[in-house]
């Protein structure tokens, strides 16, 4: 579990005209729910912001501050403005670790550089930065390694080629082998040996 705490307060005003308030005074309207009631929260922009930096923000289990009492959560959604570096609305869901939970959690591609294709010039070019996974809070992974050690060219990396830690399942994955889609390829650019 990641040591990010995010502070909150309730609040009971509802609307354009309050959201639009609380952002003039540097917060950031949000939603707790899940299991049990939702509750309208207030954020503090600033710390938000400095949190949403932090490697595993979106794929961590965080714990939101609320009116003093502390709650295991994820981050389920961000609103953005459509041009400006602004947060217009937080979505918080509670988790429960006896409850599996979907999420995004981002891709790293790793061994590239020792595999033969790397060797022989060919690149890699990356179609998928993330992929939604079940599982146990527990078992949460920040981020899943595609080892590519072993590509060759012209070979599409798939979906089912990533080694899961235990208890994870990729959500594509369960709907069958149709699913098993392509989250990037080696190829050799103009010019480079074969």
């Amino acid at each position: 579990m990641s040591n990010i705490v995010i502070n909150s307060q309730t609040r009971n005003d509802q609307g354009k005209g309050a959201s639009r308030r609380l952002r003039r005074e540097g917060q950031i309207p949000g939603i707790l729910y899940g299991s049990g009631e939702p509750v309208s929260l207030s954020v503090n922009a600033n710390e938000l912001y400095k949190a949403e930096l932090l490697e595993g923000f979106f794929s961590s289990k965080l714990a939101l501050n609320v009116d003093g009492q502390e709650t295991t959560v994820i981050i389920k959604d961000l609103q953005r403005h459509p041009f400006k570096p602004l947060i217009l609305h937080a979505d918080f869901q509670r988790v429960d670790d006896s409850k599996k939970i979907k999420i995004q959690v981002p891709l790293n591609f790793v061994n590239f550089g020792r595999s033969a294709a790397a060797k022989a010039s060919a690149k890699f070019a990356v179609e998928a930065q993330t992929v939604e996974i079940l599982c146990l809070p527990t078992a949460l992974p920040e981020a899943l390694d595609v080892d590519l050690s072993n590509i060759e060219l012209g070979q599409i990396a798939h979906l089912s080629d990533i080694t899961l830690p235990e208890g994870v399942e990729i959500v594509a994955l369960r709907r069958g082998e149709d699913h098993d889609q392509g989250i990037g390829y080696c190829y050799s650019p103009r010019g480079a040996k074969k």
